[in-house]
C-alpha cells in the first residue's frame, strides 16, 4: 500500500489484489466454478480491471464467469460492502506471461443470490469447468469456510432482506418532501427528485437507526414523528446491485428552507398532483400516490392543529417540542439515561428520559415514552409541568420548546428497551451529577432546584 505502484494492478508485483465472490442461495450453499488452469474449486474471481471499486470488481467476475448479473444479487446484512475475507495466497510463475511467482490478496464479498430459483448458467468455457453448489461446512477456502460458519450463527441465512432505508416525509396535508440529488457520475439516481435516507452501516442497530442517522446527516434539524415502515421498494445500485429499500414513512411540516442541507441541491415539499412534472428516482411516483391513496389528506387542519405553514402568519417560526421526564426516587436522586455512543443527537451523554411530541398531547406523549423507553408506567393525573427550556442550537436550527414534566409516582424499574438510543438508566444525586450531561438537561435541573420554572438557551442567555 506504501509503494507507487497501484495495488490492485496485475503488474504490480510481487503481490497484488484480486477480487472474488461468495454467492449464497436461500438454501445457505455458495457458488463455487472449476477452475481449469489449477483444477480447483473456486469462489468466482480474478484480477481488478477498470473498474469502480473492488465491490465491482467481484460482480463483474462473477458475471464473467458465471453469467449471473449483478441484478441478481444483493448484500447481506452481515457484511454490507466490506469483504468477508481477505485471503493471501502463493501464486506460481507464469514464463508465458511473463509473471514471476508472487502473492495474491484475495477480497472476498458476499452476496446473496435474489431469485428462489437458481439462474441459468452460462460459463465461461476457456476458464470454467464446471460448477457446484456447496454447504458452508464444504466451502473449500478454510478462511471463507470459518467465516460463513461463524456468521451463520448471526443470520447469515441467504433470505435477502433490505440493507438500505428511506424516508417518505410527508406533512399530513398532502404535502410530500422530495430530495433533489447532485447531478454527478457515481451517485445513485443523480440530478433526479428523490427520498432521504441511504446504506446501513455496521454500527447502526436497526433500519430505523440508519433512517435517523442518514437524515442527522444528510438534514440535520429534519426530525420527523411518527416513522414507521412503509413498504419495501426495488433499485439498483450504481453497480448494477439489487437494492432492497425499507421505506419509512413519517411526518414533519417545517419550513425546508432552513435545514442545514449537507448533501444533495435543495429540500422542496411537493404534492401528487405535480409529480409529473419532475424527474423522479424509479418507482417514487408510484409510492407517494400509494402512500397518498392509503392516507388521504384532510380538506383542512384538524380541530387543534397547528396551520400549514404556508397559512401561518407571516414571520410565524415552528417549533419542535419535546417531553422530558424529571423523576426523582425516594432518596432525591434523579433519572438520567445514557445515550448509545452512535447516536446522532448527543452520543455518550446523559439525559431525560424524552421525546418528540407527535399529533398528541404532550402529556400523552410523555406516558408513552416512559413506556417505550423505560417500561415506567404513568398516570396522566401524576405529572405536572415543573420547567420549559426555549432553545435553538444554531441561528439556522428550528427553534425547540423543552417540556420538563415531575411525575410523582409510577410503577416500575427503569429498563434499557430502546439500546439503540438509550444504553443504561442510572439515579444521579443532583449534586453529583457527571460532567457529560445534556446542556439544556443541565440548566433544566438547576431551574427546578432554584424553584425557576423558565429559561432560554441560544437566544441570548439569561
Amino acid at each position: 500500500m506504501d509503494g507507487a505502484d497501484y495495488p490492485a494492478s496485475r503488474a504490480t508485483l510481487s503481490a497484488h489484489v484480486t477480487c472474488s465472490a461468495a454467492v449464497i442461495d436461500r438454501e445457505r450453499r455458495v457458488l463455487h466454478i472449476g477452475h481449469k488452469v489449477t483444477g480447483l474449486l473456486l469462489a468466482p474471481g480474478g484480477h481488478v480491471e477498470d473498474d469502480r471499486t473492488l465491490l465491482a470488481a467481484a460482480l463483474r467476475e462473477v458475471r464473467e464467469e458465471t453469467g449471473i448479473p449483478p441484478g441478481d444479487l444483493c448484500l447481506t446484512p452481515q457484511f454490507l460492502g466490506t469483504p468477508i475475507d481477505i485471503d493471501v495466497h502463493a501464486i506460481n510463475a507464469n514464463p508465458a506471461k511473463g509473471e514471476d511467482a508472487h502473492q495474491h490478496f484475495d477480497f472476498r464479498f458476499a452476496f446473496y443470490l435474489v431469485p428462489e430459483q437458481h439462474p441459468r448458467l452460462s460459463l465461461k468455457d476457456e476458464e470454467v469447468a464446471g460448477a457446484r453448489w456447496l454447504e458452508f461446512a464444504d466451502v473449500r477456502s478454510p478462511s471463507l469456510r470459518a467465516k460463513l460458519l461463524d456468521a451463520e450463527d448471526r443470520g447469515l441465512d441467504g433470505q435477502p432482506e433490505p440493507v438500505n432505508a428511506s424516508a417518505l416525509i410527508h406533512d399530513g396535508h398532502g404535502r410530500y418532501l422530495l430530495h433533489l440529488r447532485d447531478h454527478r457520475e457515481g451517485i445513485w439516481a443523480p440530478g433526479a427528485f428523490a427520498l432521504l435516507g441511504g446504506g446501513r452501516t455496521s454500527q447502526d442497530t436497526n433500519l430505523k437507526a440508519t433512517v435517523r442517522r442518514e437524515l442527522a446527516e444528510e438534514a440535520p434539524g429534519l426530525e420527523p414523528t411518527d416513522l414507521m415502515p412503509f413498504a419495501v421498494e426495488e433499485a439498483t445500485s450504481v453497480d448494477g446491485l439489487a437494492v432492497p429499500i425499507q421505506v419509512y414513512a413519517g411526518r414533519w411540516s417545517g419550513d425546508p428552507d432552513t435545514v442545514d442541507l449537507r448533501e444533495g441541491v435543495l429540500l422542496k415539499w411537493f404534492t401528487v398532483d405535480m409529480l409529473d412534472r419532475l424527474r423522479l428516482s424509479p418507482g417514487l411516483g408510484e409510492l407517494i400516490r400509494r402512500h397518498a391513496a392509503e392516507h388521504p389528506a384532510p380538506t383542512g387542519p384538524p380541530d387543534g392543529a397547528r396551520p400549514l405553514p404556508g397559512d401561518a402568519p407571516t414571520g410565524t417560526e415552528f417549533h419542535i417540542v419535546g417531553v422530558h421526564l424529571h423523576l426523582q426516587d425516594e432518596h432525591g436522586r434523579i433519572l438520567l439515561g445514557l445515550r448509545h455512543p452512535d447516536s446522532t443527537f448527543a452520543p455518550s451523554t446523559w439525559h431525560f428520559l424524552a421525546g418528540h411530541c407527535e399529533r398528541e398531547a404532550a402529556i400523552a406523549c410523555l406516558v408513552r415514552e416512559a413506556k417505550e423507553e423505560a417500561g415506567l408506567t404513568i398516570k396522566p393525573e401524576d405529572v405536572e409541568l415543573v420547567h420549559t427550556v426555549h432553545l435553538v442550537d444554531s441561528p439556522n436550527a428550528q427553534p425547540r420548546i423543552g417540556l420538563v414534566f415531575q411525575a410523582r409516582s409510577w410503577a416500575g424499574n427503569p429498563e434499557v428497551l430502546e439500546p439503540d438510543r438509550c444504553v443504561e438508566w442510572r439515579w444521579w444525586k443532583p449534586q453529583d451529577l457527571p460532567a457529560e450531561v445534556v446542556p439544556y438537561t443541565r440548566r433544566a435541573i438547576d431551574g427546578i432546584l432554584d424553584g425557576r420554572r423558565y429559561s432560554e438557551m441560544g437566544w441570548g442567555e439569561r
